[in-house]
């Protein structure tokens, strides 16, 4: 990352006129929206979620679900494929900058806004700006209290939680750092926040933080570190009508592969979660001719480890996985590595929001950017609406009520903290 010293998404490094209006930027939704799209959501709601027998509290309810709703449908309206967010940003920049208590700062196509009030904390909320690319239709639509559309779920919904929150909690108990950012979705080299974390240290400084990648409405605590390696094996040339006069690379592999079918996970538990490795081949290339014994091959393969792992813990234990397999002149190649983060559960922060939610923590699986949080020093979990399993598929949807659920969670940890012994 030190080798792009401008912001993902920006040619000329930080802009700093004034953005469009909300109006002028969001596209056509889909099917009926009710309630406001531009501006915020009236009044900060805090506190736990109302009980089904207060009418007034349901009421309020059904207005904040309209209102969240209608916000996350304006989102999923403006297309946001990675590397293509500046008119979403552009989008968040405006509605931001509408609140003089915020300090709204433009990172390329990445949008980051602070509370200043001298608070004894900062929590930095998060979320990416950016989807996959469209599978077929990826317009908004609303269907009753469900919206549906590319990237309802990862994670415009919880883009539209953040907004409403720095729009509507005015005194919260901690700071805040909200920040919005480009390019999650594709090749780690380019992603935002890495580029914060390397030139902007400052914009992801904080206590702890939440990213809001769909968890369905639990806690995901750390992740799991990710690493890609080549196991390549080497033969030796010959033709296939003498195959004795070489070595078959190819069925070298037999090895390699012999090791993975027989790999058992390894579990670990870590603040009451438990993480479970996984050790996959997803990629095997070999092969000279059709009439050449080939004297090369090689199997990719993707180590989910444990975050008690370190990067270089992870490589030993691959080693010690393949070291039987492996003779003079293979070879184990890291393509890519990145560390995990730890459940970070121990922070009264995370604490406070594991109990608001009324459902114990559970392990991430996966990697996310929680990771670059960890490696700047920031315990971070993952936590928004959205069911994750819909994320990428062209079934993406998600309710009014898990955009309540998460909102109302969220703006008591931050609002009320104090009163919880934060």
């Amino acid at each position: 990352m030190a080798s792009r010293p401008e912001p993902p998404g920006d040619s000329a490094g930080a802009r700093t006129a004034a953005a469009p209006s909300a109006a002028t930027v969001a596209g056509p939704v889909a099917g009926p929206v009710a309630g406001p799209v531009a501006g915020p959501v009236a009044g900060p709601v805090a506190g736990p979620v109302a009980g089904h027998g207060d009418v007034r509290a349901d009421r309020s309810s059904d207005r904040e679900g309209r209102a969240l709703l209608a916000r996350a449908a304006e989102l999923v309206a403006v297309p946001s494929v990675s590397r293509s967010e500046q008119a979403i940003a552009d989008l968040v920049q405006a509605v931001l900058s509408e609140h003089p208590e915020l300090h709204v700062e433009r990172l390329g196509d990445s949008v980051v806004a602070r509370t200043a009030l001298g608070r004894s904390r900062r929590v930095v909320l998060a979320g990416h700006l950016d989807t996959v690319p469209p599978f077929e239709d990826p317009t908004a639509r609303v269907e009753g209290d469900v919206l549906w559309g590319l990237g309802s779920v990862d994670m415009k919904g919880g883009l539209a939680v953040l907004l409403d929150l720095a729009t509507t909690v005015v005194d919260p108990a901690v700071d805040v750092t909200w920040v919005f950012y480009a390019c999650e979705e594709i090749d780690r080299s380019e992603n935002a926040l890495a580029w914060m974390a390397a030139h902007r240290p400052d914009v992801l400084a904080g206590d702890a933080a939440v990213l809001l990648e769909p968890t369905g409405g639990v806690v995901e605590a750390g992740c799991q570190g990710t690493a890609r390696v080549e196991v390549r094996v080497r033969g030796r040339r010959a033709h296939t009508a003498r195959p004795w006069m070489g070595v078959n690379a190819v069925h070298r592999l037999a090895g390699v592969l012999d090791v993975l079918n027989a790999y058992r996970p390894r579990q670990v538990e870590l603040d009451g979660c438990v993480y479970t490795e996984q050790l996959q081949a997803v990629r095997v290339t070999g092969g000279v001719a059709g009439n050449v014994v080939p004297d090369d091959a090689a199997v990719t393969v993707n180590f989910r480890f444990a975050p008690d792992r370190d990067v270089a813990g992870a490589l030993a234990a691959l080693e010690d996985v393949f070291r039987g397999a492996l003779g003079a002149g293979d070879t184990l190649e890291v393509t890519d590595i990145a560390g995990g983060a730890p459940p970070g559960l121990g922070h009264p922060v995370l604490a406070a929001l594991v109990e608001a939610t009324g459902t114990p923590a559970r392990a991430k699986l996966g990697w996310t950017d929680v990771a670059t949080f960890a490696s700047a020093g920031v315990p971070a979990v993952n936590f928004g609406p959205g069911d994750p399993l819909l994320a990428h598929t062209p079934d993406e949807h998600v309710s009014a009520a898990e955009l309540v659920a998460i909102r109302r969670v969220l703006g008591q940890v931050i609002g009320e903290a104090a009163r919880r012994g934060v």
